[in-house]
């Protein structure tokens, strides 16, 4: 019995078709068959926001969806949104605002900050906090992340 499916999907704008594992999560599937390593496997369960990854426009836990599931669909990840240019601004903002120590949680939560800042352009810092708090960062105390994102937010009004 053949455990493969095969999907096709855009990522980072590339139409792609891949014969995958029917049981392949997305989060694997942009790691190791497209090489996009910017996602990151953390706990494997959906709660530390590692593996985030934009599909259709929203971000999702790369980890709790399989690959199949984003058959025909539009898949971003950090480096897409990166090489676009669509998160400049919050990545050096980051870097400036001393928001990023080891960097493993960092394209999480930029993919979060920006799904933020597009659905709310005037976040307070506790609506900040809120909708990043599906992201875990053991390193910054997230003082520096909120201050970057508000920061942004504030840039970003004018």
């Amino acid at each position: 019995m053949d455990q493969n499916v095969d999907i096709t999907m855009k990522v980072n704008g590339q139409q792609v078709s891949r014969r995958i594992p029917a049981r392949t999560n997305l989060v694997d599937f942009v790691r190791y068959d497209m090489e996009l390593t910017g996602s990151h496997v953390g706990c494997e369960h959906g709660v530390c926001g590692a593996c985030t990854i934009r599909v259709n426009g929203d971000i999702v836990r790369g980890c709790l969806m399989l690959a199949a599931q984003a058959e025909g669909a539009e898949v971003e990840t950090i480096e897409g949104l990166s090489d676009a240019g669509e998160i400049a601004d919050l990545q050096k903002a980051f870097h400036e605002r001393n928001a990023v120590q080891c960097g493993f949680c960092t394209p999480g939560m930029l993919l979060t900050a920006q799904e933020l800042l597009t659905k709310n352009a005037s976040p307070s810092r506790e609506e900040i906090r809120e909708f990043i708090s599906g992201n875990y960062c053991r390193c910054t105390g997230y003082q520096a992340i909120v201050d970057a994102i508000e920061w942004v937010a504030e840039e970003r009004r004018g």
